[in-house]
């Protein structure tokens, strides 16, 4: 039986654990995806040692970007991105070979594409981790210009005491790539001038539980396009898979 698994710390929230088991059962797949809740990106090497069946894995927090240096081979993309979501693992004798992949990227942009009018022209991206780098280098792709935004100085992000009335006007596609509002601290959201907002603002949310965040709770109310993280995450696992079967994109 072919295995397929999620690396990460903590995996309480998982979603492709129920995803992808349930795909298998439904298209008569013989195969398994395991949580493989890892405290160190060291202990990588002891998952592939015990699991020789492994094929695929997905990665998430905190490995996304210190899992690069343990992969044989990384795409174009997931390098000019800086974080690896996806890894294909192949067998060649002895000797196992990695390379990773950002399906994160894919799901994204093929979800906010739609949501997208001519007057969105900069986004504000929430976050500085390995998701928010795959939403920005997603934005870029579709033509905007992206700032990040985090809760700490940093070169090339701007902190949220710096999102005026007018930064809002501005850049009307605000993405939320942290964890902020995730369940159970459902009364939280990012510290933005809601108020400011109107009908041409976007406010995306990479969370998916609750199915409304206060984020977008907020935005809505001030007549904003909202959208929560299923729809990338159903397409990034659909991409997910792909690259596991050598299906490159």
């Amino acid at each position: 039986m072919d295995k397929y698994g999620l690396i990460g710390f903590p995996l309480g929230h998982s979603f492709s654990i129920n995803y992808f088991n349930q795909k298998f059962a439904d298209e008569g797949i013989n195969a398994k995806y395991m949580n493989f809740e890892i405290p160190a990106i060291e202990a990588l090497a002891e998952v592939l040692d015990q699991n020789p069946e492994l094929k695929g894995l997905n990665v998430t927090i905190p490995y996304k970007q210190k899992v690069m240096e343990y992969l044989d081979q990384i795409s174009p993309e997931a390098r000019a991105i800086g974080a690896v979501n996806v890894i294909r693992v192949t067998h060649e004798g002895n000797d196992i070979k990695l390379k990773g992949f950002n399906s994160d990227v894919i799901g994204f942009t093929q979800s906010i594409e739609p949501m997208l009018e001519s007057y969105h022209k900069k986004a504000l991206v929430l976050g500085t981790g390995g998701a928010s780098k795959a939403i920005s280098y997603g934005l870029q792709s579709l033509g905007l210009e992206t700032v990040y935004v985090s809760r700490y100085q940093r070169p090339d992000t701007i902190c949220y005491e710096d999102i005026t009335p007018e930064v809002i006007k501005e850049y009307n596609v605000i993405v939320n790539c942290t964890p902020v509002g995730m369940f159970p601290k459902t009364e939280e959201c990012p510290k933005l001038p809601y108020e400011s907002m109107d009908e041409k603002n976007i406010l995306y949310d990479l969370i998916y539980n609750p199915d409304e965040t206060l984020f977008m709770k907020k935005g809505a109310e001030r007549g904003a396009s909202v959208k929560n993280g299923l729809e990338m995450l159903l397409l990034q696992a659909f991409a997910s898979w792909e690259f596991w079967n050598g299906k490159e994109k």
